[in-house]
């Protein structure tokens, strides 16, 4: 059955069938091969269900606001304060890239918008000044995951509704690990332009009255970040309700700039309808998926599995951590998401694991996804930026900021503290 399962799945995966058809498609097969009563007679119920979600409301909230920040031109503005604070690091305006990436994670919930929207300010910085395409390309695609992490992430919120978990607190839990994998890319940068001075390029002169005209640029999106998660923490606001806010906040700063014009609305609610439509039908196909799942037996074999294999604690998270991270190789990161949390989460929790920090794991396991090919987005989100060269020039790019994410992921293991202190000192 399980092998049966991967053959489908990845085989409508090579015909480059949408992911969403993907996922429908696999469960109507398992149901007509395994299943007694046809499954497909509960697509209405469990559709109605998956996107019957208050929670979810805030997903299109999130983009719509991700898609008002990035037409006003924010991340330009953003991107030169932080060069010029930066730009003296050996790397130069790589660590502005993944500085840039972070303030606009908090800011936009995506790891896909922030990758597109540094690439397409950084790249033309490239030849201007010097440095090693590569490894400046791979800052790129590997600080855009961020998005995903650090608070307000649109994948934490699917996290939460699926395992009935506090988005305030994964929201907490996910702030500190983002800024230490913001920190281990940077520190990436830095060794690699020790070993070889000439991938970063010589510093840009800047003075420091320039320095300080930079800072009001930075206060934006600090204003979001505060207006979002802060009425969360304060109790003020739902998720949702934030999300709301933090639209008002975006039209408010579009304002401001002078971008705030009805072309760039219709610019953005298009954007907005086209990205929670992908989104919702991955949510819808992945959930029918699991109920299929449920109706053959086969999360009770999954579960039977892991059971039988009579390991501790740590060696069956390992052989978890093992099976996100070859599943990342070949689906979409939300799609492999929303099908192996329901599955995967209460045989951690039986372990007794807390769900809210294996909500972070798995979260920093899907931003590998991101940067591995075939599949990773994110490559692909730079290689369009650039248009032109090779893909390899970004995949061998991205691989020093790979190790630096596996190398988060086995500090998150083994000091759980760095995802569960925030929350812990703060409840």
């Amino acid at each position: 059955m399980i092998a049966t399962t991967l053959a489908v799945l990845f085989g409508l995966l090579l015909l480059s069938l949408p992911v969403a058809a993907v996922l429908g498609l696999t469960g109507v097969v398992l149901s007509s091969a395994y299943s007694f009563i046809p499954a497909t007679r509960g697509i209405g119920t469990v559709s109605w269900s998956a996107l019957n979600d208050g929670v979810l409301v805030a997903i299109p909230l999130f983009v719509l606001m991700g898609e008002i920040l990035l037409r006003s031109g924010l991340a330009q503005r953003m991107y030169g304060a932080m060069a010029a604070w930066l730009n003296w690091l050996p790397g130069g305006l790589m660590h502005a890239n993944i500085a840039t990436s972070m303030l606009f994670a908090a800011t936009s919930g995506s790891s896909v918008a922030t990758a597109a929207t540094v690439g397409t300010t950084a790249i033309p910085e490239i030849r201007r000044h010097g440095y090693n395409e590569r490894l400046f390309l791979g800052s790129i695609a590997a600080s855009g995951t961020l998005g995903i992490l650090i608070p307000p992430s649109i994948n934490l919120i699917i996290y939460g509704a699926l395992t009935n978990s506090s988005i305030p607190q994964l929201y907490l839990a996910g702030f500190l690990p983002g800024l230490v994998l913001a920190l281990m890319f940077s520190l990436a940068v830095w060794g690699a332009c020790k070993l070889r001075p000439d991938w970063g390029a010589a510093p840009i002169a800047v003075t420091w009255r320039q320095r300080v005209a930079g800072l009001p640029h930075l206060v934006p999106p600090a204003g979001i970040f505060l207006l979002v998660v802060g009425s969360i923490y304060a109790g003020w606001a739902t998720p949702t309700e934030a999300a709301s806010l933090g639209v008002l906040g975006a039209l408010a700063i579009a304002a401001v700039s002078r971008s705030l014009t009805l072309p760039m609305l219709r610019s953005a609610f298009a954007g907005t309808m086209r990205t929670t439509g992908m989104m919702m039908a991955i949510v819808m196909a992945a959930y029918f998926l699991n109920y299929v799942f449920g109706n053959i037996g086969l999360t009770t074999k999954v579960v039977a599995f892991f059971n039988d294999l009579d390991m501790g604690a740590y060696q069956t998270l390992f052989v978890i951590i093992g099976f996100y991270l070859v599943l990342g190789l070949f689906m979409e990161t939300l799609s492999l998401m929303v099908a192996t949390v329901p599955i995967f989460t209460p045989i951690v929790v039986a372990m007794g694991f807390d769900p809210v920090w294996f909500g972070i794991l798995v979260i920093m396991l899907i931003e590998t996804a991101m940067i591995t090919p075939p599949v990773g987005i994110n490559l692909f989100v730079v290689q369009g930026v650039r248009q032109g060269g090779a893909l390899s020039d970004v995949v061998r790019g991205v691989l020093p900021f790979l190790a630096a994410l596996l190398l988060a992921i086995l500090a998150l293991v083994l000091v759980p503290g760095i995802a569960l202190w925030l929350p812990g000192w703060l409840a």
